[in-house]
């Protein structure tokens, strides 16, 4: 690692004006920023490293006025272990368990998982090998590289220093579909922000944060979807694998099909830029499905399918469609099987 300087900001206040000033960048567990650090990733080296993890006050799990409020610098141990999060959103719960290993669970930050940069390989490569779009390069070498891990639902466009570009790496962080699911709200230094629309894509960014601007809180509101949602992973190595594909299900708030009835939230991780809202598979749902029981294996079936609409899978990722159908089949069928006595 290079030499860096370091603030441990005693408050909100403090990191939000060392953070807007060029070269300086966040840290709380240290999970994703210190590898990039060591492996030297970024077209220029920060000069300095604001820890969040000095500010008191961050770090809570409560539940007040019928919401599941969240810190942003609460670890996933402790949201994997809060009995309050297990009785309220055990989705939520069980995905934060499901992350990384039992050690860095125990300093890995909710913000942080949030807010980490993508995991593509040419992003990450040792040395900056690769100055890719996501760093302001003039290309997304996966197009037309290695991308079996990538967006099988194209590319996002953002622009960059030199003009538009685009990037077909994933949004692979293990909160993110459950809190969608969920209908969950995040709070920063400046605005209220609904779960779904704080992903974004552009150099060196992951989300919609501004320069300076911090996550403070994760709020679940009391709309049903905590209650209800399910959550599900898949990757080659159990153990400390990131997702291949990640993804929850969950009913509640309103149908719109059907009053009185609640709404299908689905969203899928690791299979485009932005966690992905499987919308035809929702309406489908809600149109014909107003009730779990009315769920059949044929109904399944089809909204699994109908989840992949729209995509447009490389040659070496297709595998992922058919992960797609098979993971939401199976996750709507549980949901309709009666409890256990």
């Amino acid at each position: 690692m290079r030499p860096f300087n370091h603030i441990n900001a005693a408050s909100i206040a403090e990191a939000g004006e060392a953070l807007k000033k060029g070269g300086a960048v966040a840290v709380a567990g240290g999970g994703d920023l210190l590898g990039a650090l060591k492996d030297n990733i970024f077209p220029e080296y920060p000069r300095t490293v604001v820890n969040l993890k000095s500010i008191p006050g961050l770090n809570y799990i409560k539940f007040e006025d019928g919401a599941l409020k969240l810190g942003a610098l609460t670890t996933l141990a402790d949201i994997a272990r809060s009995p309050i999060v297990g009785e309220h959103a055990p989705a939520l719960a069980a995905a934060a368990k499901s992350a990384s290993s039992p050690a860095l669970r125990e300093t890995t930050t909710i913000g942080g998982n949030l807010c980490q940069l993508p995991r593509c390989w040419y992003f990450r490569k040792l040395n900056n090998r690769f100055d890719c779009a996501r760093k302001g390069g003039e290309r997304c070498f996966a197009l037309t590289g290695d991308n079996r891990y990538h967006s099988v639902f194209g590319g996002a466009g953002f622009e960059a220093p030199g003009g538009q570009r685009a990037c077909v790496a994933v949004n692979q962080g293990e909160l993110a579909p459950v809190l969608i699911a969920m209908a969950a709200r995040l709070k920063t230094t400046t605005r209220e922000i609904e779960a779904f629309n704080f992903f974004d894509v552009g150099v060196l960014s992951s989300t919609v944060l501004e320069a300076g601007e911090l996550l403070t809180e994760i709020e679940i509101p009391p709309l049903g979807f905590a209650e209800t949602c399910r959550y599900r992973r898949f990757a080659f190595r159990k153990s400390i694998d990131f997702p291949i594909i990640n993804l929850s299900i969950a009913r509640g708030g309103e149908n719109p099909n059907s009053p009185g009835k609640p709404r299908w939230h689905i969203c899928i991780g690791g299979v485009a830029p932005t966690p992905h809202i499987a919308k035809a598979a929702e309406e489908l749902l809600n149109v014909n499905a107003p009730s779990a029981a009315d769920l059949t294996p044929e109904l399944a079936q089809a909204a699994g399918v109908a989840a992949t609409e729209g995509a447009r899978a490389f040659e070496s990722n297709a595998y992922k469609l058919q992960l797609i159908k098979t993971l939401i089949k199976r996750e709507l069928l549980a949901m309709s099987a009666p409890p256990a006595d």
